[in-house]
């Protein structure tokens, strides 16, 4: 992709990501060129990649029940695997990386500053860690799409301390080298983040 097409794929994804566009909006060539500051054939490139990735189209309460499923499927057979073959570095990073969320949160922060690209890392090394090509290959198409900095701007108090404390016993699992422990920590961690994300597109935009 050119460096246009690059430009107009960022800005078209941050706004999908951060809910900046609503469900089921149309999104029309001639103002996404305006928003990006690029001709229409960077803009036509972006949305290619973007719907070969499944984000083009904006998602529903259907398309994202489906995506949190697969995710689920994915991130709680990553989970099980990495508890088996992590190492004493990883799990160090993952504790340090539990400590900035948990700060961040502390200090009321904007989630894209510092908790969501946080979290993105101590996901990214849990499927690292797990050790399988297959996976990694999966979990890049849905661990990425499902709204990660809205699920934290839609979060209250409590359901951000539960996120929290999910981090910490996945943490604990991955010590004890249980997979079910930790198969089943992540399992409902994303559930929790799928109903908080629904619940958000049932409200409609804020």
């Amino acid at each position: 992709m050119s460096s246009a097409s690059v430009r107009a794929y960022e800005i078209i994804k941050a706004g999908i990501v951060e809910g900046r566009f609503v469900p089921g909006q149309r999104l029309k060539e001639e103002e996404l060129t305006v928003l990006c500051d690029v001709s229409r054939t960077p803009v036509r490139e972006a949305l290619q990649r973007l719907a070969s990735e499944g984000m083009a189209a904006l998602m529903g309460a259907r398309e994202l029940r489906e995506l949190y499923e697969l995710r689920t499927m994915i991130e709680g057979k990553a989970a099980a695997l990495a508890a088996e073959r992590m190492s004493a570095e990883t799990l160090e990073a993952l504790r340090e990386l539990a400590g900035e969320m948990e700060a961040a949160a502390a200090a009321g922060e904007p989630s894209g500053l510092r908790l969501a690209p946080a979290n993105a890392e101590f996901h990214r090394r849990i499927i690292d860690a797990a050790g399988s090509g297959r996976l990694e290959v999966m979990a890049r198409s849905v661990v990425e799409a499902p709204l990660t900095v809205r699920t934290f701007e839609r979060y209250g108090k409590a359901q951000l301390e539960r996120s929290m404390r999910h981090h910490r016993e996945l943490i604990d699992a991955f010590g004890a080298r249980d997979p079910d422990w930790a198969s089943g920590v992540m399992t409902s961690h994303i559930r929790a983040a799928f109903h908080t994300v629904a619940a958000s597109l049932d409200e409609g935009p804020s």
